[in-house]
């Protein structure tokens, strides 16, 4: 486990998190666990993680975001706020939007409440992601289905070129496997900064 103190050094010097972000973060994760105790945001066998977990596990993703060429992000089942409120918090003052899509609506009223207290440009949207048009061209995903299914809602309701981010464990490769039948796209792996044995699928969806 990487300590907070850790975990808020790397955010800060390797991903550009400045002070008053570092501070958001901070009310953000407060605020989740007070939340979390009535309401199921995240396991609770990992509340003491939160840091590393869920908080740096998700604004590692910044990394593969160009900001020159991105409409806007979509979280797809973001649940907690993972990773589109870390998201939000980082592009907080950038020319494209962040949505979050979940269809829990005490998740989503948790978000509503949480985004507008940190004063957040993102939009929470609480429906079935599978009967809406995404117009992100950028697609976050952690937690949420397998690959096959994530490429399958993004061809269907997502703009024609777009690129999909998603956390997955050990499996990842498999998942890719799973999708061999599927045409259009090309993938890259990357390693995970938060557990060896986790990746991070990055695909360009033509």
């Amino acid at each position: 486990m990487i300590t907070e103190s850790n975990v808020k050094r790397i955010l800060l010097k390797d991903l550009n998190f400045d002070a008053p972000k570092i501070k958001k973060l901070d009310n953000f994760a407060k605020k989740l666990l007070i939340y979390n105790r009535k309401y199921n945001l995240i396991s609770k066998n990992t509340e003491k993680q939160i840091w590393d977990r869920h908080i740096l596990d998700s604004a590692q993703l910044i990394k593969f975001i160009d900001v020159k060429s991105c409409s806007g992000i979509a979280d797809l089942g973001t649940g907690g706020g993972f990773p589109g409120i870390i998201l939000a918090i980082y592009f907080q003052n950038f020319n494209f939007h962040v949505k979050l899509y979940e269809k829990s609506p005490l998740k989503s009223a948790f978000l509503i409440n949480i985004s507008k207290q940190l004063g957040l440009n993102c939009k929470i949207i609480c429906k079935d992601v599978n009967s809406l048009k995404i117009e992100s061209n950028y697609i976050v995903c952690r937690a949420f289905k397998k690959l096959p299914q994530i490429l399958n809602i993004s061809r269907e309701n997502c703009v024609k070129n777009h690129k999909i981010i998603v956390l997955k464990g050990k499996n990842a490769q498999a998942e890719i496997n799973n999708t061999s039948q599927m045409k259009n796209y090309e993938y890259r792996l990357e390693n995970s900064i938060t557990d060896n044995d986790s990746k991070i699928i990055i695909m360009n969806v033509r």
